[in-house]
């Protein structure tokens, strides 16, 4: 195979011998001349695409006050509108992952990701040039399916750019640029209107688009179209012009090669296919079976509860927690390995949870009540002031659970695990599970609180955090340290290249 005699150079290079170590000792001395540099860079723009997702996700927060107070009837939002408007997104977002999905196998990853930026634009300029709710849900709806489209896009660019020994640190910036861009839309919406907020939310997708016309296609996707000298260019501009970058080309070569080129659907039955596409739509389930929207939407009368009357700074306050501690996830991604951290973080939210539930259990108990009106009605007029410490210290270990774990790691290991030939299409479907069951909760939230009671709610996404430990310790392989390639190799029971 061509890659032995790139192996066979590349160790001449370093003026060694070939180890026991075999492949490792071929990796350490390829690394050794890496610079990251442009592969920063090229992750800077990437991301840039997950903070407008996240400003669009966290611009319905300070704009709904608003919009249900302002005083054009064409424009005034009444509770189920408003709903509408918040939810109306992952609606969008489920329908953009189908379109990602397509895109990124027929235009490639660069282009999908500058093509995203368009609806990211015109929806949030229909925002500012509304003139009836339509024109808000139309523009609310593009933005949602803009997000889609990144969210499945971005984690796949970043994983087919980086090397084994950064790729766990930089594929965690994609869940920390949009908790940044929630708390930035936060931020800026203590201080403008609903319009100039949505001029601020568009500046981000704009740099985007500009931005990436200077970063190259990635690698494995120009491999797959048979373009072996402009991936031997993008690679030479994302390792630096000391990597002996014919070696790592060969690698993958190889590995298409033995793979084959071309998804169809038989090929669901083969292990080595099915086997990740069902760990990564399990990830999904269980990120959003976590309760995180439950606690998200209480988040408000907690805060009052314990004398927070600002509930914008109390929004604040938690985009700041999740930003933080996401930002330490990615730090810490690459040291740590990513199933340790899912597991870490799964045991804090079961606790959370639980303790949630036993507060609210505590709280609606003097009114014998179920109803999640009563319920929230009895968290704001707080005849348990005692207990206001429970719910403030479950929710903070919660969101610091949920980011170094299964906030950004899901995303993580969705990029990582499939086999090239299948990425569009697997990540279509993790994403449509993702933003289909996002959806679904966030419609259904109010009817499982009466049916189950709040304390139940919260005992029953308890218990999937449980179930996400579990399945985490019995079926999610460790992707620490190791190249797609090997990652591949894992699922197909051999030895990777």
């Amino acid at each position: 195979m061509a890659i032995q005699g790139e192996r066979r150079r590349l160790l001449d290079s370093e003026g060694e011998d070939e180890s026991p170590t075999g492949l490792m000792s071929e990796q350490d001395a390829y690394l050794s001349k890496v610079k990251n540099k442009n592969l920063y860079l090229a992750t800077f723009a990437a991301v840039l695409g997950p903070m407008s997702f996240g400003f669009v996700l966290g611009y319905s927060s300070p704009a709904i006050p608003e919009l249900t107070k302002i005083s054009d009837p064409r424009l005034r939002l009444n509770d189920d509108q408003a709903s509408w408007f918040g939810s109306i997104v992952t609606v969008g977002a489920a329908l953009g992952g189908l379109l990602g999905g397509w895109m990124v196998e027929k235009v490639g990853r660069k282009l999908s990701l500058m093509f995203c930026s368009l609806p990211f634009v015109l929806g949030f300029t229909l925002i500012i040039a509304a003139q009836n709710v339509w024109m808000l849900y139309l523009g609310r709806s593009l933005t949602g399916l803009a997000s889609g489209v990144t969210s499945l896009t971005v984690p796949l660019y970043i994983s087919e750019t980086a090397h084994e020994r950064v790729r766990g640190m930089l594929g965690c910036c994609v869940q920390f640029m949009v908790v940044l861009g929630i708390m930035g839309a936060y931020l800026i919406g203590l201080f403008l209107d609903w319009r100039w907020l949505a001029v601020s939310s568009s500046i981000a997708p704009t740099l985007l688009i500009v931005f990436m016309c200077f970063m190259p296609e990635t690698p494995r996707f120009l491999l797959s179209q048979g373009k072996r000298r402009e991936a031997e260019e993008a690679l030479r501009f994302l390792r630096g012009p000391d990597a002996p970058i014919e070696w790592e080309c060969s690698r993958i070569e190889d590995t298409w090669d033995e793979l084959g080129s071309n998804f169809q659907m038989s090929d669901l039955k083969d292990p080595g296919i099915y086997k990740p596409l069902m760990i990564g739509i399990m990830l999904m389930f269980f990120q959003q079976m976590t309760g995180i929207n439950a606690i998200m939407f209480y988040a408000e009368s907690i805060f009052e509860q314990a004398h927070f009357k600002e509930s914008d700074l109390a929004s604040v306050i938690v985009g700041l927690i999740q930003v933080v501690f996401t930002g330490v996830a990615a730090l810490i991604m690459d040291k740590a390995g990513r199933k340790i951290l899912l597991v870490i973080s799964g045991v804090a939210m079961a606790i959370s949870t639980s303790t949630f539930g036993v507060y609210f259990y505590l709280m609606s108990k003097p009114h014998n009540s179920t109803v999640l009106l009563d319920i929230q009605n009895t968290v704001a007029e707080g005849p348990h002031p005692g207990l206001s410490w429970l719910a403030l210290a479950s929710m903070a270990v919660f969101i610091t659970g949920f980011a170094l774990g299964w906030g950004p790691i899901p995303w993580l290991v969705m990029s990582e695990i499939f086999p090239v030939k299948v990425r569009g299409f697997a990540s279509a479907a993790c994403v449509l599970t993702n933003w289909g069951l996002a959806f679904v909760i966030t419609k259904t939230f109010q009817d499982m609180m009466i049916l189950l009671t709040s304390a139940g709610t919260f005992w029953l996404f308890a218990a999937m955090c449980v179930a996400n430990v579990i399945f985490t310790i019995a079926f999610i392989p460790e992707t620490k340290g190791k190249t797609l390639e090997q990652i591949e190799a894992i699922f197909r029971g051999t030895s990777g290249p």
